[in-house]
């Protein structure tokens, strides 16, 4: 194994990550408009896994960006993911980041109703105006309540990404998206996941426009 440090300028450092990263991955096609996306995730987790294990919609590129684009706002099922979305450039298009579980209300109706706290977001979620996106990366009750919210009508998600990450309910949940006709979804197939991809696949379609 080569210790010797690469020299490379602070400024460059995500460029040379990015090239790393298309020598790796060779002369792997991917479907056109995803290829971004896919390398914003592998760069954020260091995991070449995510050329493989990501699922995307037809079009959901495009209607993601237009989405944006007319405004769309951002709910997530964590602070972390949160955190990490760019919310200034998000702000350009008149889009907001929405994470409702430090919420008093949101605690009570958990309580009350005896489901997660990130099932209730989703209550809540469906109560605001305008087009939304979800993104959720770390509870897979959140996906699987977004789903039965889709399947009564009371939401219409503009874009799910789906990307909760670990062993119980998670690759379940994650097929419930997959099983959507008329709701644009990028999932993450599997075991991996978390809040720091979700953020990056937001990140991802922003930096795009």
């Amino acid at each position: 194994m080569n210790t010797e440090l690469e020299q490379v300028l602070p400024a460059q450092i995500e460029k040379r990550s990015f090239e790393i990263i298309t020598e790796e991955l060779g002369k792997r096609k991917f479907i056109p408009g995803t290829e971004t996306i896919i390398k914003r995730c592998i760069h954020t987790s260091a995991d070449f896994d995510y050329a493989e294990n990501l699922v995307f919609s037809d079009n959901v590129v495009e209607k993601a960006l237009c989405a944006i684009q007319g405004g769309a706002s951002i709910v997530t099922d964590t602070q972390m993911a949160k955190a990490g979305i760019n919310k200034k450039k998000l702000a350009q298009f008149g889009g907001e980041v929405y994470c409702f579980m430090p919420d008093g209300d949101v605690a009570e109706a958990a309580c009350e109703k005896k489901i997660t706290r990130a099932a209730a977001c989703m209550d809540k979620a469906a109560e605001l105006h305008g087009n939304l996106i979800f993104a959720v990366g770390n509870a897979p009750t959140a996906l699987a309540r977004l789903y039965e919210l889709i399947k009564e009508g009371k939401v219409a998600p503009k874009l799910i990404i789906g990307v909760p990450v670990g062993f119980v309910n998670v690759e379940p949940s994650k097929e419930l998206i997959l099983k959507l006709e008329n709701i644009p979804f990028i999932v993450a197939k599997g075991r991996k996941g978390g809040s720091n991809i979700a953020a990056c696949i937001c990140n991802a379609l922003l930096y795009m426009l």
